[in-house]
């Protein structure tokens, strides 16, 4: 049974999972918004939750926890031009938006982008 177990597992091990999301977070804090499956959309949406809020708090311990899983240029970005338009805000800084579904498997698509 899967009773208290969070998050989900991709068929892959826990090294490449975490890589997965990492590169998701980079793409996603590059770009703004990302096209990826709805249950990676999903999963990402948790985890950036947690960084932006880090990166609201400021800080240099804030920063340097956040630098340990984001490239420099991008925490800097991060730091300096995301997380000030969300100082108001207390959550729920992304929004996630159904596509339908992949024509070459079937996967469910969605579109997950930083609000404005």
């Amino acid at each position: 049974m899967k009773h208290l177990k969070k998050g989900r597992k991709f068929g892959r091990v826990k090294k490449v999972r975490e890589a997965l999301l990492k590169s998701l977070a980079y793409s996603f804090l590059t770009h703004g918004r990302i096209n990826t499956t709805e249950a990676k959309a999903k999963e990402l949406r948790g985890f950036m939750e947690k960084i932006i809020t880090h990166a609201k708090a400021g800080g240099l311990a804030k920063r340097r926890l956040v630098a340990g899983i984001l490239p420099p240029r991008t925490v800097k970005k991060l730091f300096e031009e995301i997380a000030p338009d969300f100082k108001d805000r207390k959550g729920g800084y992304t929004r996630i938006i159904r596509l339908g579904v992949r024509k070459s498997d079937g996967a469910r698509m969605a579109i997950i982008e930083l609000l404005n």
